[in-house]
């Protein structure tokens, strides 16, 4: 509504047309069930189709009559794409998914519906709730806890910290980089996505963070949407860590529902490929987006194919016990698909990894001379320096968490510390936070 007050109709619209679906669902049997299952599918993914795919579709369809030396009649629409528009979308046909399949009582409040679909703290960016989680939190009476408003602030600081501090930090650089790829060598290059690969993480996590925080001070239980996915052993181990609202979505609404992988082997690999490339196209309305769900599409099912023989060669390399070198190589996987989701075309993203490789030589050349090449990337080499330190802290955070509880060896310890803790951390949030108009990079999905 900030842009266009207007679109405030297409969440009244989804929500009518969902709230009524619910209860006819509930209340009809046989087909009449599932035809009121279709028509609010229809409504959001029609929806979704008009202003996120429309104009994309319609580009290539043009293309495509061009070939055949026809125009194309069909005109292309000005129209902004509503914040978050996929996501309040998707949280609203999994409540209705799941009313049809029985495992959600259809909700006859009207208030309590729309704040399921509206909720603010995840309206935007997710976590993309199950009714089963948050409806029945709605009806709830929450006390003011001071244990848990304080676990929630120190969430949103956490999210915060990340935000404004490591992802719009290590921005700078992937923005100038990326903006202008030709301009630049490839140890920039290699940079600059080895810093997208963590100010990514760092911007949607530092959200998601901020969101359960936010909703936890008031009472609310949103589910965890990353953990540590940067020390995930393998591809498939990434996805159930990386954005997991996301994943187990697709998991339960598309995955299973074409089979999943109680069918043939063939068709179970081509059930994988088919959500990861939906999952590309969910993320944007760009080639680039279809090709980098499509590549870790690739990726599971050649690890599925490959998973006996790796094994194999492990055993007789003695590899099984150094877990790291299989951390590296699914890292060098992720940041390498990370190149087509943050270019702008395909052409650029061809021109980023072929530039890549092909200045190897070069980056160790520089390397071993010590050249300076820091300061055409937008840092100075101090901000360099302490861009790599936030990497390296973040994920000596993440190491600590997967073996202790950071915020139960924290309340341990005695409100003297704990506060001078907090007053670290905020200075440190405020003199090494990039303040600029920077917004979520989610919020464009």
């Amino acid at each position: 509504m900030a842009f266009v007050p207007i679109y405030i109709l297409i969440l009244g619209f989804t929500i009518v047309i969902d709230y009524l679906a619910g209860i006819y669902i509930e209340n009809s049997k046989g087909k009449k069930r599932k035809l009121f299952l279709i028509l609010s599918l229809i409504a959001n993914i029609g929806v979704l189709a008009i202003f996120k795919y429309y104009n994309f579709i319609n580009q290539n369809f043009t293309l495509l009559l061009q070939g055949f030396g026809f125009s194309n009649p069909l005109p292309f629409l000005s129209i902004l794409l509503p914040v978050g528009l996929s996501f309040h979308t998707f949280q609203a046909m999994s409540y209705t998914i799941e009313v049809y399949r029985g495992h959600q009582k259809a909700e006859k409040h009207f208030g309590i519906y729309s704040l399921y679909v509206m909720f603010y703290p995840q309206l935007v960016a997710g976590p993309i709730e199950r009714p089963q989680n948050i409806l029945h939190q709605f009806r709830e009476k929450y006390d003011f806890d001071y244990n848990r408003v304080t676990s929630g602030l120190r969430l949103m600081a956490w999210g915060l910290f990340k935000k404004v501090v490591i992802a719009d930090r290590l921005a700078i650089v992937v923005d100038t980089v990326y903006s202008n790829p030709h301009h630049y060598n490839s140890c920039s290059l290699l940079i600059a996505t080895f810093y997208f690969t963590f100010q990514i993480f760092c911007d949607f996590s530092g959200y998601s963070d901020m969101a359960i925080g936010a909703a936890r001070i008031m009472g609310f239980k949103l589910m965890t949407n990353f953990y540590a996915p940067y020390h995930s052993k393998s591809v498939d181990e990434f996805w159930k860590r990386w954005h997991i609202s996301l994943s187990t979505w697709f998991k339960d609404y598309l995955y299973i529902t074409i089979g999943g992988n109680r069918v043939t082997i063939p068709r179970w690999y081509l059930n994988l490929f088919i959500v990861f490339l939906v999952s590309g196209l969910w993320h944007g309305a760009n080639w680039t987006f279809v090709i980098w769900g499509a590549l870790h599409g690739f990726y599971l099912v050649f690890g599925n194919i490959t998973k006996g023989f790796r094994k194999k060669i492990n055993k007789k390399l003695y590899l099984e016990n150094f877990q790291i070198i299989s951390v590296f190589t699914t890292f060098l996987l992720i940041a390498f698909g990370w190149i087509f989701f943050r270019a702008d075309s395909i052409y650029t993203a061809f021109y980023i990894i072929k530039h890549i490789f092909i200045g190897m030589p070069d980056i160790l050349s520089k390397l071993l001379k010590h050249e300076d090449f820091i300061e055409y990337l937008g840092l100075s080499k101090m901000n360099f320096i302490l861009s790599a330190f936030l990497i390296f802290f973040l994920e000596t955070v993440h190491y600590i968490q997967n073996k202790w509880s950071i915020s139960e060896i924290f309340i341990k310890k005695s409100i003297y510390f704990r506060w001078f803790a907090y007053i670290i951390f905020i200075w440190s949030i405020i003199f090494l936070g990039v303040f600029e108009n920077r917004q979520f990079i989610y919020f464009q999905f």
